[in-house]
Formats: C-alpha cells, sequence, structure tokens
C-alpha cells in the first residue's frame, strides 16, 4: 500500500533541472515521528557499534519515518506499535524503494537499520527480505562433540599461556588480534567473576568493549597469570601473553598455538573445512544464536559493526542442510 509520491527524504535534490546532482537537505519529521527518531538515536549512542553504522542507521530511519508519515491513512494498524503492521509496512517500504530504483545493498542497509530500530523497541525483527542476501550457508563452526572435544584437550594437555590463548575465541569469541592484543590491564578477576576490555578492529579501531568472563575461562586466566610472573619479560612488558623472548605474542604464534591442539584432536583432518581460531569465534556466535540469544546481544559480545554480520550465525549449515534429508522415506 504505497503511494506514488516520494516522501521528504527523497525528494528530488536541489539545482537538479540545472544539473546540479547534491542532494537537497530532508524536510523536517512532525514532531510525533522527530521524537522516535530522537529516541533511537539516543538509543543508539550507547550501542558499541561502529560510529559510521550509527549514523547511517540513523539516517536510513529518519527515511523511513519521513515514508511513514506520507502513508497516513493508507497502512493497517499503527506500524511503530504492532509487530504485524510493523512487518506489512516495512515490506511496503521495500517495495518503495525498489519502485525508486534503488541500488540492491542501499535497500538493504535501510532494511537493517529498521530491523535494528524494531529490535530496540522490543517489536522484534519484519519479516522482510534482503536484496542481497547471497551467504545462504552460516560460517563454519564445530558442532556439540567437536566442542567438547577441543575443549577437554586443550584443559588437560595445553600448558598455562597456551590453555588461555586457546579458549579466549570460544569462551569471549575474541578475533586472534584482540587476543595477542590484550594487556595486563584489560583483565580483571576476582574469585567469582571476570571482565575484559576488548579492543575492537577496523576504521573505529580503538573501540572498546566489556565482556563478562566464563568460569572456566577465568580460572584458565587466572593459572596464567600466576604462571606467567616466572617468565621473562613479566615485569616489564605490558602484554598479557608473552613469548619466550620476553616480547608479545605474536598473531601467528597465537594461530599456531590453537591449530596445533585443534589438529591433536582431528579438527583440521578435511583440508576442505580448514581449522583456525576464527572456527572458534563462529562456533561462540552460533551457539548463542542457537540458543535464543538476542541477536543484539550476541553482535555487541562480538564487537559487530552491523546486525546483518552477526544474523549469517542463524542460516543453516551445510550438516544441517544434510540431516534434513533424515526426514525422507526410504524403503528399508
Amino acid at each position: 500500500m504505497t503511494s506514488g509520491n516520494r516522501p521528504a527524504e527523497f525528494a528530488e535534490p536541489a539545482g537538479a533541472a540545472s544539473g546540479n546532482t547534491r542532494r537537497s537537505r530532508a524536510l523536517p519529521l512532525s514532531a510525533p515521528h522527530a521524537a522516535v527518531l530522537a529516541g533511537y538515536t539516543a538509543a543508539l549512542a550507547h550501542a558499541p557499534l561502529a560510529d559510521s553504522t550509527k549514523t547511517k542507521y540513523a539516517s536510513r530511519l529518519r527515511g523511513y519515518l519521513a515514508w511513514l508519515a506520507d502513508q497516513a491513512g493508507a497502512l493497517d494498524g499503527d506500524p511503530l506499535t504492532d509487530p504485524i503492521a510493523a512487518t506489512g509496512a516495512v515490506r511496503d517500504f521495500r517495495r518503495h524503494l525498489k519502485n525508486g530504483r534503488r541500488a540492491p545493498n542501499t535497500i538493504d542497509t535501510y532494511l537493517s537499520a529498521i530491523d535494528d530500530f524494531y529490535a530496540r523497541r522490543g517489536l522484534g525483527k519484519p519479516q522482510a527480505r534482503r536484496e542481497r542476501d547471497t551467504r545462504r550457508t552460516a560460517p563454519r563452526a564445530l558442532d556439540a562433540r567437536r566442542t567438547r572435544r577441543y575443549v577437554r584437550h586443550v584443559q588437560l594437555t595445553a600448558p598455562a599461556r597456551d590453555k588461555a590463548v586457546a579458549l579466549l575465541p570460544y569462551y569471549a569469541g575474541l578475533r586472534i588480534s584482540e587476543v595477542v592484543g590484550l594487556d595486563l590491564a584489560d583483565v580483571r578477576l576476582s574469585a567469582r567473576k571476570g571482565e575484559l576490555r576488548i579492543r575492537g578492529k577496523g576504521r573505529d579501531g580503538g573501540k572498546i568493549r566489556l565482556l563478562p568472563v566464563h568460569p572456566d575461562l577465568r580460572q584458565a586466566l587466572t593459572d596464567w597469570l600466576q604462571a606467567r610472573a616466572d617468565w621473562k619479560g613479566a615485569d616489564t612488558h605490558a602484554a598479557l601473553f608473552l613469548n619466550h623472548r620476553g616480547g608479545r605474542l605474536s598473531d601467528r604464534a597465537a594461530r599456531a598455538i590453537i591449530t596445533g591442539l585443534g589438529d591433536a584432536v582431528g579438527l583440521g583432518d578435511d583440508p576442505t573445512e580448514p581449522f583456525s581460531p576464527h572456527v572458534l569465534r563462529h562456533t561462540f556466535a552460533t551457539q548463542l544464536i542457537r540458543d535464543g540469544k538476542d541477536p543484539i546481544l550476541v553482535a555487541e559480545l562480538l564487537g559487530h559493526g552491523s546486525l546483518d554480520t552477526t544474523r549469517r550465525y542463524a542460516l543453516p549449515t551445510e550438516a544441517d542442510k544434510a540431516a534434513a534429508l533424515d526426514a525422507l522415506i526410504t524403503d528399508h
């Protein structure tokens, strides 16, 4: 139920007729919609998303709210309070963008922003298909049996430093660069809880997120901190993980520790599915998403700048696809 009128967000730029392609400013929103946008922008300010993502999401939501205002009286229900009305409105808005010949990537960024907006309002994700949903399989993750095998082997065989290194990507969802980038000051442990201070990556590198520490990881970190005192460089280097020369453990060395432990229990046997530290990070995310945890929460734990990145973990795995065939009837 879309109208043919283009809302203020999509108005032709001033000077278009003369060849000037500079976009005009969007017209002001109505007071109620401006209040909705202001509330969302305030919520975004505290979200662990990249600054560029926050700006884009706020801009995309403004476009959606402008379109809603333009549809006054033409929609069924209130799409700002009713999940069913919201799904209908978002689908119509997506169709409106397609009719306006918006690029697929642009449409998808609108939908990502709208998903985030509705999730923060507690209405859930509207069911609107993406334009470029090309990844139809979740990133590779370990199943429960292989995860237990890996964790058990690490717990029983790895020395203190290697144990902590090998458990961080799984129990905290860290990238390997974040593991080796940890300093002593980034780890706070007590008898019953702990906290990690993680610096992000990419264009907004340096963005900080704080993570709780899983009990098993807390014990591994405690053991390493005790053992670290006897290592070369312990009194002079700020790095949490040291190499045998007293310097910071390198990314390459940390990867070798983890892949070596995985290879020892057969996780690297299939050359078509290589095992790496990032598989452990994928496992962390997949298990949380499949356990029903809020994607926004998981995105914050992972340090993702976009919810679309986190939603990949809800896609089926190749094992899921193969298992689905077991439902077929056979004659034996």
